[in-house]
């Protein structure tokens, strides 16, 4: 099991030039720095002026962050916040604003933003955040895909094996399981082992982890 969660890990991790990070903001002239800067560091940039146009064409099931600046004409800053977590809630979001008071950076940590930055703001720091979005990124979707592993495992159990599954995670013993199914401890004993090696679990409680973890 162990191989195989390195090897998920080493996969999922991305490089700048896999990753792309979408801008949105409604001055030309913001978009423009932010993609030349970006753009040296190599990273594919994809800029948008209005919330529905990023919302309808922006493709978020990638390596990819979001630059988000609050002041938008269209639409309150905060509300496209909330809607960019409502529909892409693995996209990690980067909040500019020129005026960051407390009440504004609660409400935006609040709203899913991952970092908050004050105009105007370094490259560095800019450039920090845009890294440290992207790991988090890179780790929600090696998590989407270990979760997919793990549930076509449990698809391959049977009816039976599910059920037993469901008890052992909820810390029932053998003797339990087996008087709550009508059957005897050793069959559920053998169906247990036959579980953990389907699952590619190394033990009984590594097994009850993978499902613990996945499972949130």
């Amino acid at each position: 099991i162990a191989d195989s969660s390195e090897s998920i890990s080493d996969s999922s991790q991305s490089t700048p030039a896999e990753q792309t990070v979408f801008v949105l903001d409604d001055e030309p002239a913001v978009r423009d720095s932010l993609r030349c800067l970006l753009e040296t560091e190599r990273y594919r940039v994809e800029t948008f002026d209005s919330p529905s146009q990023f919302l309808e064409s922006a493709n978020s099931n990638q390596a990819a962050c979001l630059i988000l600046d609050l002041k938008m004409p269209q639409m309150n800053g905060m509300e496209v916040l909330r809607l960019v977590t409502q529909q892409k809630p693995r996209l990690p979001t980067i909040v500019l604003t020129a005026y960051a008071d407390t009440p504004s950076i609660v409400t935006a940590m609040r709203s899913g933003a991952v970092n908050l930055l004050e105009k105007p703001c370094s490259d560095l720091q800019l450039l920090d955040a845009v890294r440290e979005a992207m790991a988090q990124s890179d780790q929600q979707r090696q998590q989407a895909t270990t979760g997919d592993i793990l549930q076509e495992k449990i698809k391959r159990l049977t009816a039976r094996e599910r059920e037993i599954l469901e008890e052992l995670v909820a810390g029932q013993s053998a003797k339990q399981i087996g008087i709550k199914l009508g059957t005897s401890p050793n069959t559920v004993r053998n169906q247990r082992a036959s579980i953990i090696e389907k699952m590619g679990a190394q033990s009984l409680s590594d097994l009850v982890r993978m499902v613990l973890v996945e499972r949130g």
